[in-house]
């Protein structure tokens, strides 16, 4: 129960400061519209007139709740109106691109922690790689892909992997590395190979660091492929979802979706902590 209440006061806080900002933003348009009518509102009034806006600046949290509890169970998950729907559309996206990244990443790590050249050479690149704008290299994939035939879910799983690999290399180099001398020392008067030590020695002690690399990338893959949407003039998933209520005003509609996808990520993320509880237990790093 004590380590509830931290978490329950900071939400409150949240909320409370949420409802705040909601009052002052919308009251905007009730004071407007009062001037326009030549009537005087009352703070009372201007409160609950700015509650029950249908397009508000910023909807309040009982709006949003409202908007989410519509949007995944309010209609059928075939709907093109349901969350579900459209939720599905960019995991999918995202669970390519991230095993694309992964894959992509580990191999990278690999080879920079064996091979002096990869290691000055890869890694540079890969770190200015991540400088460069999502938002511009987004819109000349998606071209790129479209002007030889590749559309659909490829462009945006390329988009995906691209956020996603950064994080695993640089994890798994860092705990393919994490082995000290006196360990690598060991195994060479045992005469074993560069790839035995790797397999008996640098990757196991690489998993803690790959799992935590494994979270930031899950959600970086999930935010490269709702990028990938947007530019893209897609009518199903999360970023067409937000670029919708964007075009028509839809406030609440914009901040369900956001919310949606926090959702989806932090259930990605559970399942990467799932995973590598059972998969470090099994290992006996951990009880």
């Amino acid at each position: 129960m004590r380590s509830v209440l931290p978490i329950l006061a900071v939400l409150l806080a949240i909320v409370a400061v949420w409802y705040i900002a909601a009052i002052r933003m919308n009251s905007t348009w009730t004071y407007d519209q009062a001037a326009r009518a030549e009537t005087e509102v009352s703070f009372a009034e201007v409160v609950v007139d700015t509650m029950a806006q249908e397009r508000p600046v910023l909807p309040a949290p009982h709006q949003v709740a409202v908007g989410l509890w519509e949007g995944l169970f309010g209609q059928k998950f075939t709907s093109k109106r349901s969350l579900v729907y459209h939720g599905w559309i960019t995991l999918s996206a995202t669970l390519v691109g991230f095993a694309i990244g992964t894959g992509l990443g580990i191999l990278l790590a690999v080879g920079i922690v064996h091979n002096r050249a990869m290691d000055l050479s890869v890694m540079p690149w890969a770190i200015a790689s991540q400088t460069i704008p999502i938002l511009a290299i987004a819109p000349m994939v998606i071209v790129v892909l479209a002007s030889v035939g590749v559309t659909g879910l490829l462009p945006k799983a390329v988009i995906s992997a691209y956020l996603s690999f950064f994080p695993v290399v640089v994890g798994m180099v860092k705990g393919l590395r994490s082995p000290d001398r006196m360990q690598l020392d060991l195994l060479k008067t045992y005469n074993a190979s560069r790839w035995a030590a790797f397999w008996k020695l640098r990757l196991p002690a690489s998993m803690p660091y790959l799992f935590a690399s494994l979270k930031v990338s899950m959600a970086a893959s999930l935010v490269g492929a709702i990028v990938g949407e947007l530019p893209a003039g897609a009518t199903s998933g999360l970023g067409a979802r937000l670029l919708s209520g964007s075009y028509y005003g839809q406030t609440i509609q914009i901040w369900a979706a956001l919310f949606a996808a926090a959702i989806l990520a932090a259930g990605l993320v559970i399942v990467i902590g799932a995973i590598e509880k059972v998969a470090l237990r099994r290992m006996g790093m951990v009880r």
